[in-house]
């Protein structure tokens, strides 16, 4: 079996020559090539992949997250597999490696175990990490509260004050006659009402309108006596 080829980019020369040395030792790896700087990989992701399997990226390149970029370069360049290398859980850095297309990080002081991951990731086996796991949970969470909002904003500025009160008190089990009564309206109004309504909002039926403004808690439920006819 060819031995999986490895390329490096650390600016902490010292432990770049160790971490090199200590690679190479596995008869299943091979460290193919290595740079120290931001600059001589962006020039080096710009050019034909040179046949690496595996790029070990440190994170903090000269003081600067420098890493992150450079690891979606190498994606989008090589397509090769990236694992993260950094000094200290730095969970923000490695959150955004993750966006960046990286599929592994880490602690340069527990560098025996890259070996392990190097396989794992070149296998397709890496397991993502449980910290950056949560994450990317508590990330979703963020999104779809503000997936939510945004809904809620969208609808409000949609549906009139009117044709909210008309919607819920459809939720609420009125029927239309019992809703042109509470307002003193005509029927015809609550059907215009609801004609728009359902326009608005592409509901094919006042129930299912009713039920999408409620999933977005836009209602405030009050007593009301509900009907027991269709509002439709």
């Amino acid at each position: 079996m060819e031995p999986i080829r490895v390329f490096i980019v650390e600016d902490d020369l010292d432990w770049l020559r160790g971490l090199k040395a200590y690679l190479n030792r596995q008869t299943d790896l091979n460290v193919v090539g290595t740079v120290s700087t931001s600059e001589e990989a962006k020039e080096l992701f710009t050019e034909a992949d040179p046949g690496v399997d595996v790029l070990l990226m440190d994170i903090m390149l000269q003081d600067e997250p420098a890493g992150i970029g450079l690891a979606e370069q190498a994606v989008l360049s090589w397509g090769v597999k990236v694992i993260m290398l950094t000094s200290m859980e730095e969970k923000d850095f490695i959150f955004r490696s993750f966006q960046a297309g990286a599929i592994d990080y880490q602690i340069k002081s527990r560098y025996e175990e890259l070996p392990g991951i190097i396989r794992a990731v070149h296998a397709r086996q890496s397991a993502i990490n449980a910290a950056v796991a949560e994450q990317m949970r508590e990330e979703f969470r963020r999104l779809k509260k503000l997936e939510h909002q945004f809904k809620v904003k969208e609808i409000s500025d949609l549906i009139t004050p009117t044709e909210l009160q008309v919607l819920e008190m459809i939720d609420q089990g009125h029927t239309q006659t019992e809703i042109a009564s509470r307002f003193f309206i005509s029927l015809r109004t609550v059907k215009i009402h609801v004609g728009h309504i359902l326009k608005k909002l592409g509901s094919p039926s006042s129930k299912d309108a009713a039920q999408k403004i409620r999933d977005l808690g836009l209602f405030e439920r009050g007593e009301t006596t509900k009907g027991t006819d269709k509002a439709d």
